[in-house]
């Protein structure tokens, strides 16, 4: 009976020094599980948008070679229109003065600026 009382102690002791429970890792494994799903989508969302700039980046590289053509021909109307201008044509030389009052004339070719003259001071 003693043997038996003995062996039950020397079980409890075992069991109790055995069997610590290990705190649950739920709580960790799904803050990674959240991080890892938000980061893919935000990942996700970067590309979409990315395709989309690129998309509209595309459609207005004709929208704007076609106003460079428009921009390289104006210049060359206003710098034949200045050509007649400076020849005598009154309708020209017209236009050309509601250009520049407008900012668009051609810049008037002159010679190049002088230098002021410096008097003496006594």
């Amino acid at each position: 009976m003693a043997d038996e009382v003995d062996n039950a102690e020397a079980n409890e002791k075992q069991e109790s020094i055995a069997a610590p429970s290990s705190p649950s890792n739920l709580p960790f494994i799904t803050t990674l599980a959240a991080l890892l799903i938000y980061f893919a989508f935000q990942t996700l969302q970067l590309l979409v948008e990315r395709s989309n700039l690129a998309m509209v980046k595309s459609n207005q590289d004709a929208a704007l070679q076609e106003a460079q053509k428009v921009q390289g021909q104006f210049k060359t109307l206003i710098t034949k229109t200045n050509e007649l201008a400076e020849k005598g044509h009154a309708g020209a030389r017209m236009v050309m003065e509601g250009l520049q009052r407008q900012g668009f004339g051609a810049a008037p070719e002159s010679a190049p600026a002088k230098q002021p003259e410096k008097k003496a001071t006594k």
